[in-house]
């Protein structure tokens, strides 16, 4: 059998933790050929190929990105596209496609199950927000710089005495934004799924400064004071429909230093969420569903996303994963609430 496999959407750490267990396991158990596409679905499109073996992949544990490459082309809009794919495929001889990615990527390998194509997806996103699954690699890496960031940016507020406002990554989700905010003792937590108040900010704030403590406010990308929108860096939209959010976090910091009088700074965390070198849990868990996503191949078990539901990996319908997004529900935000001042 051959098997092909691509990693679509935003990089992240663990992509190629999963690259190597499918190669391996598909190979030296299953007696598979492993051939990889590069560029995400740009790779089944245009032809782009690159087989990996067991020398390939032989030390991309610890690597992040992907040796694959990545990129957001939807096939559904470019000319002809499903129609190339599979003239790929076919010219190839592959037999099924192990897809990687987010709920972009996984919404294409769903239609494409429609299409006739014979697709199992593996999920990832640094945002934690692929519904059906309990966590996907790559968040636990991001929450982790996240931390870290912000303990090292709080001795440098503590030293000028400035307010800190840290943006993260979460467009539609905030759980970098939640985990990242509690282990890091802020004193302040905006999510996009809970439009925030200026005055109370300001107000939580002053609380801290009268304590004699620096504040740090860690707000994700997608947040939203109340009766406003989301912040742009562009209107353009991509291949699936997404703009490009940023700038909530220094428009917050500019909103706190003309209301409370005291100064102000913002950080934007941006790409390096995604880069660098993945953690031990996001290492184990990527190469767990390789494991098994090279098993459903074997088994045919097609139209499927591999799973972490508790400690077990498990096997769900694409659809189940992709009909909407897993957000902070508000009882989880509310507990971080008490903690806020």
């Amino acid at each position: 059998m051959r098997v092909g496999v691509l990693t679509g959407g935003g990089d992240c750490p663990g992509l190629n933790a999963v690259l190597r267990a499918v190669t391996r396991k598909g190979i030296s158990v299953h007696q598979h050929e492993v051939l990889g596409f590069r560029s995400g679905w740009l790779g089944p499109v245009e032809g782009l190929v690159a087989p990996l073996t067991l020398d390939r992949v032989e030390d991309i544990l610890n690597r992040g990105g992907t040796i694959l490459g990545s990129s957001r082309t939807n096939p559904y809009k470019v000319d002809d596209g499903i129609a190339r794919l599979k003239a790929t495929l076919a010219e190839h001889r592959v037999d099924a496609l192990i897809a990687i990615g987010g709920e972009d990527t996984l919404g294409v390998a769903e239609q494409l199950t429609h299409d006739g194509v014979p697709v199992v997806g593996v999920p990832k996103t640094i945002d934690n927000d692929l519904d059906a699954t309990d966590y996907t690699f790559g968040f636990d890496t991001a929450v982790h710089i996240a931390t870290e960031a912000i303990d090292r940016l709080r001795t440098t507020a503590e030293s000028h005495h400035r307010a800190l406002v840290v943006e993260v990554m979460g467009r539609h989700a905030g759980w970098i934004a939640l985990h990242s905010g509690l282990a890091g003792g802020a004193n302040v937590i905006l999510v996009p799924e809970q439009p925030f108040s200026v005055e109370q900010v300001c107000e939580w704030v002053e609380q801290r400064f009268e304590r004699q403590y620096a504040p740090i406010i860690v707000v994700a990308e997608g947040a939203v004071p109340e009766g406003g929108k989301e912040l742009l860096v562009t209107g353009e939209r991509d291949a699936f429909g997404h703009v490009r959010l940023g700038g909530v976090g220094t428009w917050l910091a500019d909103e706190i230093a003309k209301r409370t009088g005291k100064e102000s700074r913002a950080v934007v965390l941006g790409h390096v969420q995604r880069g660098g070198t993945p953690t031990a849990y996001d290492r184990v868990l990527a190469t767990r569903f390789g494991l098994h996503a090279i098993d459903a191949i074997t088994e045919g078990d097609f139209g499927k996303m591999v799973a972490l539901r508790g400690t077990d990996i498990v096997r769900v319908p694409l659809r189940e994963a992709t009909a909407q997004l897993k957000t902070v529900p508000p009882e989880r935000y509310a507990e971080a609430e008490v903690l806020f001042g």
